[in-house]
């Protein structure tokens, strides 16, 4: 989990939501295509994220490959990272 214990649920709904549209956030951060404070930061935007509720029905269903709704606090950074698809 990359030691991001204080914030266990944020950290899977972003590892949830890259997961569904296809990114790979390890491996983004395993190749150094994102750092450690990059991840940081999309699990710190995902828990300040008012949309919870949409965030947990939409990950309750697969999406592969398919671009992050619209509501997504993090979508545009893991529309960016699309080409680790």
């Amino acid at each position: 989990m990359y030691g991001y214990v204080e914030a266990p649920r944020a950290y899977w709904h972003a590892h949830g939501m890259a997961r569904n549209c296809g990114v790979k956030l390890a491996r983004a951060v395993v190749e150094g295509i994102l750092s450690r404070g990059e991840l940081a930061s999309l699990v710190s935007q995902c828990q300040g994220c008012a949309h919870i509720d949409a965030c947990e029905n939409w990950l309750s269903r697969l999406h592969p490959g398919e671009d992050p709704p619209e509501f997504c606090a993090i979508g545009k950074p893991l529309n960016d990272l699309s080409p680790l698809r």
